[in-house]
């Protein structure tokens, strides 16, 4: 009898489009019988700024039951999809600022030997989603983590264009998360899924962790 992989789905998510990706991937987990942590980060940016964008406060009110991230959530997760709007190419503050709380569990060695990959959003379309995966990745690897991208594994893959992860091109925050975003993200995360099975199972000691 083989061991619950455990998975955790940690994002940062301004006006929405991150967070049903990141709900996608924690369904698609969940389905595929893993044990699922679905969180986001804390909301660093002023209340005034936040309330002068509609969708922004409304995104932060409607995933306001989502418990926070912290750093066991990463220790106790056998795989782990980060997701971030890109921010001038990069990583949002917000994930960022969490990440760097991770250095305590990083010292310790607990972060390594796990499965890694990442998913992000964009306004344009050549504004970022390939270097701000790439940007997330090096941060993996400071982990001693195994990155598993989506790579071009899937004829999804091929509609959604993007084989370092999931990526959607918002217009602007004019066009919604589509099926082809949706498909690109259960294909990413099946393969991290599967990959962080079979890591688990070929190590018995990882069972009980």
């Amino acid at each position: 009898m083989h061991t619950p992989v455990k998975i955790a789905v940690v994002y940062y998510s301004a006006t929405g489009t991150i967070a049903e990706i990141a709900r996608e991937m924690a369904a698609c987990a969940e389905k595929a019988g893993t044990e699922v942590r679905l969180r986001r980060v804390a909301e660093l940016a002023p209340q005034e700024t936040i309330e002068a964008n509609p969708a922004w406060a409304a995104n932060l009110a409607l995933t306001a039951d989502i418990s926070m991230a912290t750093a066991d959530d990463l220790v106790w997760a056998d795989g782990v999809l980060i997701g971030s709007p890109t921010r001038f190419g990069n990583i949002a503050a917000q994930l960022k600022q969490f990440l760097d709380t991770l250095g305590p569990v990083w010292q310790e060695g607990m972060l390594a030997d796990k499965v890694y990959s990442g998913f992000t959003s964009a306004g344009t379309g050549h504004g970022g989603h390939e270097t701000t995966l790439l940007a997330l990745s090096h941060t993996f690897h400071h982990f001693g983590g195994i990155l598993v991208p989506p790579g071009y594994t899937d004829p999804a893959k091929f509609a959604d264009g993007n084989p370092y992860g999931t990526s959607h091109f918002d217009q602007g925050g004019t066009a919604p998360v589509d099926e082809t975003t949706l498909a690109a993200a259960r294909v990413q995360t099946d393969r991290v899924v599967k990959f962080a099975r079979a890591i688990k199972n070929a190590n018995p000691a990882s069972a009980d962790n």
